[in-house]
């Protein structure tokens, strides 16, 4: 297979499955596309049912090319992360990894056009993550929850309305940002700079108003982080982390124990938003994002500088914030449902706390007339009755 050939295999793949997010190539499984999470078949007619390991390979070298840096993060670590642009068509985040001595390749589709706050379905309230003026953002979630996709409608609000400069670290480049108000450098790893902490620390002295970290993977790249956030400097990054309590952890727990207390007041000082978010299957097809919103302030930040403690929960405090357009997941979701967007079954399976959502649904179904149980036509019975009697 020539670079031509599989840019012809990729357009009809897409031309198959416009919706595909992801393209999975695994020796012994047919080729397959991700569509609303779940994988399928793809391009029966190509004569290929079955993946052999000289056709992964052979798709692997093409889709790497002369990418040395790639060929050699493959043959050291085991899996590389590249770019891959479909000319006219689409671009693509590539990891290829080795499993039981043949290489797999998973391939997510990268949107063309950055879509707005609006136009994601997102809350109104992650507006106001544009007017920040310094300090330190996180998007929070499972790989493929959607957290760069959020990230680049809030530095497209930037870039629409602040004339900024704004220096990005990514792996890599995913969404391309035009040349608006705000002044874009995008940098990828191992291309533009060695490590996140590397680019981090170099970004510094590039005179950058907000600065997009892709991941806080390490100690060194976190505590960087802190410091631009204390110096001015508006920081947006993500964690793998399911809600807002994990996600300070996470962060603490990067740390020495001696070094507790100075890190959670350093991180109350500078953390001014954190974001989760959940893809959730949609009634009509797709998916939709769910959220957890936590923004900063004298509660939250009494919280993170002390843990939390009953009564002083992030999820109470969440919860009596809803005014400031902060929410919860459950709650979120509960409104999710009452949109008609996801069924009581994604509801309860997707929720934190299922007895919340469960009372927020029978709560939304009594106001409909609906009913909330299945427990129907009680009655006595009259032999029992009398018997007791």
């Amino acid at each position: 297979m020539r670079q031509k050939e599989l840019d012809e295999l990729l357009t009809g793949i897409l031309d198959e499955n416009p919706t595909a997010s992801d393209i999975n190539f695994t020796v012994g499984k047919p080729m397959q596309v991700e569509v609303d999470g779940l994988l399928r078949q793809v391009c029966k007619n190509f004569g290929i049912n079955t993946l052999t390991p000289f056709h992964t390979e052979t798709i692997a070298m093409n889709l790497v090319g002369g990418d040395i840096r790639g060929i050699r993060q493959l043959l050291n670590s085991g899996s590389c992360d590249i770019s891959y642009h479909l000319p006219g068509r689409a671009r693509f985040r590539v990891n290829i990894f080795s499993q039981r001595g043949t290489y797999s390749i998973a391939m997510r589709q990268l949107p063309t056009r950055i879509l707005t706050v609006d136009e994601l379905g997102l809350p109104a309230v992650l507006k106001k993550v544009a007017d920040e003026k310094r300090g330190i953002v996180f998007v929070t979630g499972a790989t493929g929850s959607g957290k760069t996709t959020t990230l680049a409608s809030i530095l497209n609000e930037i870039n629409s309305r602040y004339p900024y400069h704004v220096v990005t670290l990514e792996d890599p480049v995913e969404f391309v940002h035009p040349q608006l108000k705000a002044t874009f450098n995008q940098r990828e790893l191992g291309l533009d700079f060695d490590t996140f902490a590397n680019g981090l620390r170099a970004a510094l002295r590039q005179a950058p108003k907000v600065i997009l970290v892709g991941e806080m993977r390490d100690r060194e790249t976190v505590e960087i982080g802190l410091s631009a956030a204390e110096t001015g400097h508006l920081v947006l990054t993500t964690l793998h982390t399911t809600d807002a309590g994990q996600a300070v952890n996470r962060i603490v727990g990067m740390f020495e124990l001696d070094e507790e207390r100075l890190i959670r007041i350093r991180l109350a000082d500078s953390m001014k938003w954190i974001i989760s978010q959940r893809l959730l299957p949609k009634v009509s097809g797709g998916r939709v994002p769910a959220l957890e919103i936590m923004g900063s302030s004298l509660r939250v930040q009494e919280a993170i500088m002390n843990g939390e403690a009953e009564g002083k929960t992030f999820y109470e405090m969440m919860e009596q914030s809803e005014h400031q357009g902060w929410t919860t997941f459950d709650a979120n979701i509960s409104k999710l449902y009452q949109r008609g967007r996801v069924s009581e079954e994604t509801a309860l399976a997707f929720a934190n706390r299922r007895a919340v959502v469960k009372r927020n649904i029978d709560r939304i179904k009594s106001s409909r007339g609906e009913k909330t149980t299945d427990i129907e036509g009680l009655k006595m019975d009259q032999e029992y009755r009398r018997t007791m009697g």
